[in-house]
């Protein structure tokens, strides 16, 4: 089965929750965007599972404060449980691009709620 508008709306609030969680520190919702084993993967870091995320994050958010996760050009497919998704990341402190980015992601869905299995930055 396809993806529903109703996933593909979950799917876009889920980047948006994992964006405003980092920017402002909260790392342990970050971390909850993430399956239990989920992982991240980019330049700045790599993590997996829910407490080296959670650390991954906090770093992050006392490394870059005031930095600010924006996402556009979303691209998600996949079928009723599982999805891929493709979006543009530009990261931003006071009007700078600080950098630019493409999210490659795959995302689960796990009791009624997507989450991110993996996610990576290039």
């Amino acid at each position: 089965m396809s993806l529903t508008t109703g996933d593909r709306v979950e799917i876009t609030e889920l980047v948006s929750r994992y964006n405003q969680a980092i920017d402002s520190g909260d790392h342990e919702t970050w971390a909850s965007t993430f399956t239990a084993d989920g992982t991240f993967n980019s330049k700045s870091g790599q993590a997996s599972g829910t407490d080296e995320l959670s650390q991954f994050a906090k770093g992050f958010s006392e490394r870059m404060p005031g930095a600010r996760h924006w996402v556009n050009n979303l691209v998600i497919d996949g079928d009723g449980d599982t999805a891929e998704l493709c979006c543009y990341l530009n990261l931003m402190r006071g009007g700078e691009v600080l950098s630019s980015a493409t999210y490659n992601d795959t995302l689960i869905k796990q009791d009624g709620n997507w989450k991110f299995k993996s996610r990576n930055v290039s």
